[in-house]
């Protein structure tokens, strides 16, 4: 259903634009999504009941599309641990097959897909475990400009983030391996990053200490 009424998300989309900041949304159906495309949000979380007509919205608006796939997979993971009741199980399945077929539906029609998670707390250590379920809607390659350089555009800091040119933030990282042919060389926390590198200093790593 949708919630908000169409002025109600302007006047958010206006305050955030006052404080030079972007407002962006959590939405699910098509209804829920076009209203906050007209209204001007900046991108859409979620978004697995996207259909063609909303996509295509987004993508004349320049609305980005940030899927937050294992939300869903972490979800199902502790709803097994706690006994949730296999309906909540089977629907959390139906949400994240869904959520798949929504960021086809988007890279089809133009949309831009951003990168995050939306995992809270005890999830957190899942983080990396969105780059696998990514890869089986897009190549690895675009996974990673997902979450480099389209979040740059996503967050208005291109030439600052996700990018390796003068200027820009470097913030770097060494695997031990080739992601983009293999990208559990992110997986996990870090059993293959060798060093990281943080506004350009040394903060992680066999040289770290």
């Amino acid at each position: 259903m949708v919630q908000y009424t169409e002025a109600e998300i302007r006047a958010a989309v206006e305050e955030a634009a006052a404080r030079r900041t972007y407002a962006f949304a959590h939405a699910y159906i098509p209804e829920a999504i076009e209203r906050a495309v007209r209204a001007g949000v900046r991108s859409i979380e979620h978004g697995n009941l996207l259909d063609a007509g909303a996509a295509r919205l987004m993508a004349e608006r320049g609305c980005f599309l940030v899927p937050t796939l294992v939300t869903y997979d972490q979800i199902a993971e502790f709803g097994r641990a706690l006994r949730f009741p296999e309906a909540s199980l089977r629907k959390l399945g139906d949400v994240l097959d869904a959520g798949l077929a929504a960021s086809e539906t988007a890279l089809g029609e133009g949309v831009e897909l951003g990168f995050g998670t939306d995992l809270l707390g005890e999830t957190h250590g899942a983080q990396s475990k969105e780059l696998a379920l990514r890869a089986q809607a897009q190549k690895p390659v675009d996974v990673l400009r997902s979450a480099t350089l389209v979040n740059a555009r996503l967050l208005r800091r291109e030439g600052e983030l996700g990018v390796v040119a003068p200027g820009a933030l470097a913030d770097l990282l060494l695997v031990d391996g080739d992601p983009l042919a293999d990208l559990a060389v992110l997986s996990g926390q870090g059993e293959r990053i060798d060093l990281v590198v943080r506004g350009g200093e040394l903060f992680a790593g066999r040289e770290a200490g």
